[in-house]
């Protein structure tokens, strides 16, 4: 058996090696008859003898897995997105913001794959789980389906526990073949690469995925600290020797001229890869700077990406129609010739507001330029003035609303248009989305056009109602469409939708001028629903980040009978009420105020001196200035010390620091 076993483990080694040379490398070292004689051998030993079949085998590649579902993974370090920029005067500022925190960065340029993100976990060096970005803090498991991708090493060049994460993508010559195969069967081809590899990702057969030619390129590692090293080019070149896919068109630069001069560089180059691409990210190279620079709620502050200037195709302008949102804002939306704009095709486009349409002059019959704002959003760009024929017709603004026939006003200072009728049918539907969107409470199965349903049918009318959609299972089940399966997995999200944190439900409620950051603000702070209903004016007015016009928003919320009823009325069905995160204990020593760290702390990590601060009230900058209240000073402090004693700013050292925590 020995003779077997070793057997097993020389093709699996042969194979294994062949791979990253083919799909790494790009260096093929055996031809695709010897490789398909040695897959042949080690398929037909491993079905002989399964106790010699291992996870990392290339037989593994071939797909096969099905699986019912994909199951939830929580990323312990969170897969945040990039900022988004879309000009040079952007990029630039992007550039003198950092530098005016004291810093003066090098930077790498790296190209924006148009694919999937994707986190990959090794043990013992071992690929155990491949995750997708999610929202990211909970992504699912695509383990079977990435063990398809040749490009991705089921077993790294070191024993070594690792994540690492990249973009799975499908290259053009992929997409063209999967298309070719489509069409020969009769199917509806792939409209764009990026389509291809989120709907390969997304199958619950690995074979199909396995078709697909996926790839995928490596490009961050979470905690490259923990490893030694200290740089983000470090990382990549250390990611690069373990046996992952680098990206070869990243450059390390100095100063914003370069980066500027990569952009035009790689935007001349992009139609020439072999893959598509929409933008180039550019990152601080220096570990520890990103920390010192920071994060927002959703962003890195120590990066961005670059956006290529989006396709512009022409259409006809056939109407516009108005549309009733949440807030009651009146909008006015293009109806188009539907077109492709960069393989999606559209049919409408937002128009913003009133002065919006008379600002481009536009009129019905046009022929106009339209593009994706960020390669997403379709937005009209101008008219084409040369091809009008005098049969177009004037833009004239609705003075009533669309859906209820109110007549509309507008606020003080706005230039949009408002419903004010709360009784109006399309508030209270775009209210109810917006309560089960994915920022929100996230029930799964209640997207907008089956909340639109439901509310004509009359079983969700109001926030409560949704939690009484059971007591409607059999009404549902005699609906076109919805059958058990869909219907019992809806009712679990609401279920599951009860156990949300507190943020969750705040941000779900749709109060004027609280976004999902402020919610989250509000809820670490006040705990509960209570405490925050009790808030008075003055309360709320003191805390960071809230404002006159936010605190009367939220006072003003509170103290409507209707919405204290819905309160009172979710609490009986069980939904959470609680902030479930780590809690603010105001603090006066901190409560309030800004702290600057600089210098190395013995006994606490940085990361964590933040946590403990914010979590008594304070908050932290990268940079001292009059604003500062306190520079907490550790070991060989710098030039911040220094200018913190300049300005006669508190200093505080690491045992003044413990002595203000006891």
């Amino acid at each position: 058996m020995d003779n077997i076993k070793n057997r097993v483990l020389e093709l699996t080694k042969i194979l294994n090696e062949a791979n990253y040379n083919y799909y790494v490398k790009d260096d093929p070292t055996i031809t695709d008859q010897e490789y398909d004689k040695y897959l042949r051998e080690l398929e037909e030993l491993e079905s002989k003898y399964p106790e010699f079949s291992y996870d990392d085998s290339p037989t593994k590649r071939v797909g096969g897995e099905v699986i019912d579902s994909f199951s939830k993974v929580n990323h312990v370090i969170p897969m945040m997105s990039l900022s988004d920029v879309f000009s040079e005067s952007e990029v630039v500022n992007f550039d003198e913001k950092i530098r005016k925190e004291g810093f003066d960065p090098q930077y790498v340029c790296e190209l924006k794959i148009d694919g999937l993100s994707v986190s990959l976990l090794y043990r013992d060096g071992k690929l155990v789980r491949a995750a997708t970005r999610g929202d990211g803090v909970v992504g699912e498991d695509i383990t079977h389906n990435v063990k398809t991708i040749k490009s991705v090493p089921l077993t790294l060049n070191e024993k070594i526990d690792i994540e690492v994460r990249g973009e799975i993508y499908m290259s053009k010559k992929s997409l063209e073949k999967v298309n070719a195969e489509r069409l020969k069967n009769g199917e509806k081809p792939l409209q764009n690469a990026r389509n291809g590899a989120a709907g390969s990702i997304r199958q619950l057969d690995s074979k199909i995925a396995a078709k697909r030619g996926l790839d995928v390129w490596i490009y961050h590692l979470p905690n490259p600290l923990d490893y030694g090293i200290h740089t983000h080019y470090e990382a990549l070149e250390f990611m690069k020797k373990l046996g992952f896919k680098v990206n070869p068109n990243n450059r390390l630069v100095r100063g914003i001229g370069e980066v500027l001069s990569f952009i035009d560089e790689m935007g001349e180059k992009r139609d020439s890869l072999p893959y598509d691409i929409d933008g180039v990210v550019i990152k601080v190279n220096n570990i520890d700077m990103q920390t010192a620079i920071g994060y927002t709620a959703k962003y890195p502050k120590w990066a961005t990406a670059y956006k290529f200037p989006a396709l512009e195709v022409l259409t006809r302008l056939n109407d516009i129609i108005f549309t009733v949102g949440r807030t009651g804002q009146i909008t006015p939306n293009a109806v188009l010739d539907p077109v492709i704009v960069q393989g999606s095709t559209i049919s409408r486009a937002t128009l913003h507001n009133e002065n919006y349409v008379k600002e481009k002059d536009l009129k019905i019959g046009d022929i106009v330029s339209i593009r994706k704002a960020g390669d997403v959003i379709p937005e009209v760009v101008e008219v084409k003035k040369d091809r009008r024929t005098g049969d177009e017709k004037e833009f004239t603004m609705i003075t009533n609303c669309p859906i209820c026939d109110s007549v509309l006003q507008k606020k003080d200072g706005q230039v949009d248009y408002f419903c004010l009728n709360e009784e109006c049918p399309t508030r209270k539907i775009e209210s109810l989305i917006h309560f089960a969107s994915r920022d929100a409470m996230n029930i799964d199965g209640l997207g907008d056009k089956i909340m639109e349903d439901f509310f004509n049918f009359g079983f969700i009318k109001s926030i409560p109602d949704i939690y009484l959609l059971q007591s409607h299972r059999e009404d549902l089940q005699r609906l076109e469409g919805y059958g058990e399966k869909s219907i019992t997995k809806l009712l679990e999200s609401i279920e599951n939708s009860k156990h949300n944190s507190l943020e969750k439900l705040l941000f779900g409620f749709g109060i004027p001028q609280i976004g999902s950051k402020t919610a989250k603000l509000l809820a670490s702070y006040f705990h509960n629903i209570d405490n925050l209903i009790n808030a008075k004016f003055e309360d709320l007015n003191t805390i960071n980040d809230i404002g006159n016009i936010i605190a009367k928003s939220i006072v003003d919320f509170f103290s409507d009978s209707y919405n204290l009823d819905v309160i009172d009325r979710l609490k009986k069905f069980g939904v959470n009420m609680e902030y479930l995160g780590k809690k603010v204990v105001l603090d006066e020593s901190f409560s309030g105020k800004t702290f600057v760290l600089t210098g190395t702390l013995n006994d606490f990590k940085r990361e964590e001196a933040k946590e403990i601060i914010e979590s008594r009230g304070g908050k932290t900058s990268g940079s001292v200035s009059k604003k500062t209240d306190v520079v907490l000073a550790g070991a060989d402090p710098g030039s911040k010390y220094d200018k913190a004693v300049e300005l006669g700013i508190t200093i505080w050292s690491e045992e003044d620091f413990k002595n203000h925590l006891n």
